[in-house]
């Protein structure tokens, strides 16, 4: 850590820019326009990822797996293939090799949130999801929210990797709405009855730990609500073009296979769209209305309705807490589904793979 940045408070100092250029300054004004709009905000829950400290020492840190496992061990899990890969692929010499094996072992047989390997300091890092949500419900894109400079709906297409190349940086300067985001999240915990007691003490714990917090890149989800509840429905994309392409595949691709209207072991290309084409399909109906909200989302709609349940392309913000030590690590009360296993065949110093 680097003397003198972090204040008796135990935190970061927030440096405030102007926004650079008409560009960042329209965002900003639509920045402002939906903080005014925003009636309460809406906490998904944790994500996990990977990160490894930066030269700038604690306030920067560099994230290696993006921030979106759903829970510490799956964080974990990347980590051990990123340093399985790298003795596999990216090192000849076997002093290294045996470094980066030995990492690998305890990471097979151990919860390990941190780790130096070859000088470098990975953590496994925990996120709060959210979103904010208004008199129309959780928000959806913002005019002014980056999207492809080509637009496809191939579904060949590969989506921009989320995180990729992201360096998380405490000491950054950042424009005044997200200094506002900043300052306004910094008191962010769980309350109520139905979390455990556990829960809501770690919670409590972490705004204490890491009274700083900073944000990461703006994602979309597709969510689906029947009646009063939302669910998740998908993972996180970079865009909403892209969020719209994977809920265009699911309504006409999917979801016909899931209803068993189209058989599971059809021909790829087989889709509600063809068969619609194609007429006389004993469900017609059916797949004429996939085919409809579809088209819709190809015409830029962010919110479709099918069979009574909607489905909306929602605004999704990430946070990570941090101390004067850095970004925070899994809290105790975080829960894992799996234990650490071996999820890779064993790799001896020489780099020869053992099936």
């Amino acid at each position: 850590m680097a003397e003198g940045i972090v204040g008796p408070d135990r935190m970061w100092p927030v440096v405030v820019r102007y926004p650079d250029g008409p560009v960042e300054e329209v965002v900003e004004a639509d920045a402002l326009d939906a903080a005014r709009h925003a009636q309460t905000l809406m906490v998904r829950g944790p994500l996990f990822g990977v990160a490894v400290q930066d030269e700038g020492g604690a306030a920067r840190w560099r994230v290696v797996t993006p921030v979106t496992a759903a829970t510490g061990q799956d964080a974990r899990d990347s980590l051990n293939s990123l340093l399985w890969f790298r003795a596999r692929d990216e090192t000849q010499d076997r002093a290294e090799r045996r470094a980066l094996l030995a990492a690998v072992a305890r990471l097979e047989t151990e919860r390990v949130d941190e780790l130096t390997v070859l000088g470098r300091r990975y953590r496994v890092v925990r996120a709060e999801e959210y979103a904010g949500a208004g008199p129309e419900g959780i928000e959806g894109p913002r005019p002014t929210d980056a999207e492809p400079a080509v637009v496809s709906w191939d579904r060949s297409a590969s989506d921009a990797a989320v995180d990729d190349g992201l360096v998380l940086d405490a000491a950054a300067p950042v424009t005044p709405t997200q200094a506002a985001e900043r300052f306004a999240m910094r008191g962010l915990a769980y309350s109520g009855a139905r979390y455990p007691q556990d829960v809501l003490r770690d919670a409590a714990r972490a705004v204490t730990d890491h009274p700083d917090v900073v944000l990461l890149p703006t994602t979309f989800r597709v969510l689906r609500q029947r009646g009063d509840t939302w669910t998740i429905d998908g993972g996180l994309h970079c865009t909403a073009h892209e969020a719209r392409r994977s809920l265009e595949f699911g309504l006409t691709w999917f979801e016909p296979r899931k209803q068993g209207i189209i058989d599971f072991d059809a021909d790829r290309d087989v889709d509600a769209r063809s068969l619609v084409a194609a007429g006389s399909h004993p469900a017609a109906d059916r797949l004429s209305a996939f085919v409809r909200a579809a088209d819709r989302l190809r015409e830029h709609a962010d919110e479709i309705e099918v069979d009574g349940t909607v489905r909306r392309i929602c605004r999704m913000r990430r946070l990570v807490r941090w101390g004067p030590d850095g970004p925070e690590q899994p809290r105790p009360s975080d829960t894992d589904i799996h234990p650490p296993e071996r999820i890779h065949p064993f790799l001896d110093e020489d780099g020869t793979v053992h099936h």
